[in-house]
């Protein structure tokens, strides 16, 4: 590689509110069901589908999304969580947008919109997005004219900030919420999710996993290859492969970095017959 982003953090600097490492730990049920539960204030069905960083587009030409955590529990219910650590602006519009991606991909030809599924879009953000000081602010469609009547799409939008006013919060979420915001364990929970976070830093996979991602999204930057890119995403994908095989990169590393099967990268760079 020609260059590296001095600023971007190591793994051993990372903390929950990192996008990788909340993906690491909320893979397993046994953290991310109380998460769920503590930011939607209700009980969670079993959860059945774990996918981190599970990319979606519209088509093949349009803006694609990489979702940090989707999520489907045994009653088909949907949740896509997401961390946020730095203001970007237009955040609602986004959510709007992720809710397309997510109803667009479920929706097969041929489905009836009935089928689409209940879905929560939960954005875990360390700064308050509206300035009024609250800990969780839920937004689901209703009447401008009749406030008590539900629009009943079935879609709810969340947004977390870790630094809001907790008096009103469970002591479940005032212990997620402190862990997220400093780290600091005040509780069972937290103390697991501690665990866990360090369990991933001493994981020798996942140490090497991140600096490949570390270094290859430096390039990128460095390549003006962005999240706004107007390529075609396979095209895209097939440059992607190329290059890091020729800086020495395992086809099954790509594989893992491109989230596609080993066999799908051999065929790119010719490994494999097609």
């Amino acid at each position: 590689m020609t260059s590296y982003d001095t600023h971007r953090k190591t793994i051993d600097e990372l903390t929950l509110m990192d996008d990788y490492m909340f993906a690491q730990v909320m893979r397993q049920t046994d953290y991310l069901k109380p998460l769920l539960e503590s930011a939607l204030r209700m009980k969670v069905s079993k959860i059945e589908l774990i996918e981190i960083q599970k990319t979606e587009k519209e088509g093949y030409d349009s803006k694609g999304v990489r979702l940090d955590l989707y999520v489907a529990d045994e009653s088909g219910v949907i949740y896509n969580v997401e961390v946020q650590t730095s203001d970007k602006k237009n955040l609602p519009k986004r959510m709007r947008y992720y809710q397309s991606i997510i109803d667009i991909s479920f929706l097969s030809p041929g489905m009836d919109y009935k089928e689409l599924r209940k879905s929560f879009i939960i954005f875990i953000c360390n700064y308050d997005e509206y300035g009024r000081g609250r800990c969780i602010y839920t937004f689901e469609n209703t009447c401008c004219e009749e406030t008590d009547l539900k629009f009943g799409d079935e879609s709810f939008k969340i947004l977390i900030n870790t630094k809001g006013n907790r008096d009103e919060a469970s002591d479940d979420l005032k212990e997620l919420l402190k862990y997220l915001d400093d780290g600091t364990v005040t509780g069972d929970y937290s103390r697991k999710l501690d665990e866990a976070v360090k369990a991933v830093k001493s994981n020798e996979e996942r140490r090497l996993e991140y600096m490949l991602l570390s270094v290859w999204k430096n390039e990128m930057r460095a390549e003006g290859r962005q999240e706004g890119r107007q390529e075609g995403f396979a095209e895209c994908m097939e440059q992607d492969a190329k290059a890091m095989y020729e800086e020495g990169i395992a086809p099954d590393v790509i594989a893992r970095i491109q989230k596609v099967p080993v066999e799908v990268i051999e065929k790119i760079l010719g490994l494999r017959p097609v």
